[in-house]
């Protein structure tokens, strides 16, 4: 086995089993090929291959290599963007069906690891903390939309003072308790998704980069060293669909977040810390977010770059983070640090589309990837099987081209964000 290991991070360390799969060598047909080993491919995958299609799933490196495998766990409702936002682009009634994708996406979690097993530390509970007076005023407007326009009951808004049931922090003004929401081990998860997808006969290869591909009525992939030919293509590659497919590539951004994981704590101590148990996420537009493992540890995720240059000086900067929030943790250092690549939409919002009439793809799940990506896996199995009417809402969700082509998208973008930076700032 040649394939890339696992970037080094607390995650891998903490596997239960990562097992091998071959390379492909040769050619294969089936009715559906994705690309692409993450959750959005392997719930596609193993969604098809549970209503008897043959399927074959590839993989540059390795299953959960990329942000699947190295993201901050957490499991939060709805989009990155407002439900306003989404019932402006798409109307009061799809917006209501796309808030129910989002709840369906949390409930497939929960059924996949009760069904096929999956030890992934799967929590319940989530906090949205509000880091100013302004951020509470948004956190309550949106607990109302939540409650008038879709029905989500059993959000907790919280002041200064209550917030600290849940966080031992003077960082907050308050906050926006969910316990609807949650976190999860997410190399483990991922890898338990494979496991039931290869149980249900998906044929899986690792080390296996796609370098072209054949579109039309019998699409194709190439690769180094062999060829799948089937009725259909999925391509789920997120961030790092690189220049395969430039139209998909023009929709997104891959930018660069970090995740830190402390030495474990000791129980009483990372209890103290996070009393229920809550993963959290500010309300910044750069945002910290950060969760308690199952030994004891605090991962505290934050920082971004647009660049494909690791930050200098990590370890330092993350710590520089986590102190503000908990300045008890003075005494704690890093035990591991790393990064990866999420994909970000203009609005925010998952891209899901057709290339012609036998390729379909998802992508740019904007930091919501570890439930919606569930969701867009099923949907996109749907539309295969020829019941198309829920991908068909999920696609009407409009996406603008990131301005700058290849050569300037990327200042420009980080032009843009430094101005969302500066509000953060701000009273």
């Amino acid at each position: 086995m040649t394939a890339k290991p696992h970037v080094e991070s607390y995650y891998a360390d903490t596997t239960h089993t990562v097992p091998d799969h071959p390379r492909l060598i040769g050619d294969e047909s089936a009715d559906v090929c994705v690309v692409g080993g993450g959750f959005t491919g392997l719930s596609t995958a193993l969604n098809l291959a549970e209503n008897g299609y043959d399927v074959v799933l590839l993989e540059a490196a390795r299953i959960g290599w990329g942000a699947s495998g190295r993201n901050g766990g957490q499991i939060g409702g709805g989009f990155s963007t407002s439900m306003s936002n989404i019932r402006r682009w798409v109307g009061r009634e799809d917006a209501k069906r796309l808030f129910d994708f989002c709840e369906e996406a949390k409930a497939i979690i929960a059924e996949r690891a009760e069904k096929h097993g999956i030890d992934c530390e799967l929590t319940w509970s989530h906090l949205q903390a509000a880091n100013k007076p302004s951020h509470l005023d948004e956190l309550k407007r949106a607990q109302n939309d939540l409650e008038q326009e879709y029905g989500y009951t059993g959000t907790t808004l919280l002041d200064r003072e209550s917030v600290r049931e849940h966080v031992e922090s003077d960082a907050y003004a308050g906050g926006l308790y969910d316990p609807g929401g949650g976190h999860l081990h997410p190399l483990n998860y991922c890898l338990g998704l494979a496991r039931a997808a290869r149980e249900a006969g998906v044929r899986i290869y690792e080390d296996t980069a796609v370098t072209r591909y054949d579109s039309g009525a019998s699409p194709a992939v190439r690769t180094a060293d062999g060829s799948v030919k089937a009725r259909f293509l999925v391509f789920a590659t997120n961030a790092y669909i690189d220049n395969l497919v430039p139209s998909m590539r023009r929709k997104i951004m891959p930018v660069g977040t970090y995740i830190g994981a402390t030495r474990p704590l000791g129980e009483n101590r990372a209890r103290k810390l996070l009393p229920s148990n809550a993963a959290v996420a500010d309300s910044n537009f750069v945002l910290d977010y950060y969760r308690r493992s199952k030994d004891h540890r605090l991962l505290f995720g934050g920082r971004v770059s647009y660049s494909t240059i690791m930050p200098p000086n990590l370890p330092r900067a993350m710590r520089a983070k986590m102190l503000k929030v908990f300045p008890q943790l003075e005494d704690q250092v890093f035990e591991y640090t790393w990064g990866g690549y999420v994909a970000i939409t203009v609005e925010r919002t998952p891209h899901l589309g057709r290339i012609g009439d036998t390729i379909y793809f998802a992508q740019g799940f904007s930091g919501h990837g570890v439930a919606l990506t569930g969701i867009a896996g099923k949907i996109m199995a749907e539309a295969i099987m020829g019941q198309a009417e829920r991908f068909d809402i999920m696609a009407r969700l409009p996406h603008t081209t990131f301005p700058g082509g290849r050569l300037f998208r990327t200042p420009t973008l980080a032009l843009a964000m430094m101005w969302y930076r500066m509000r953060d700032y701000l009273p």
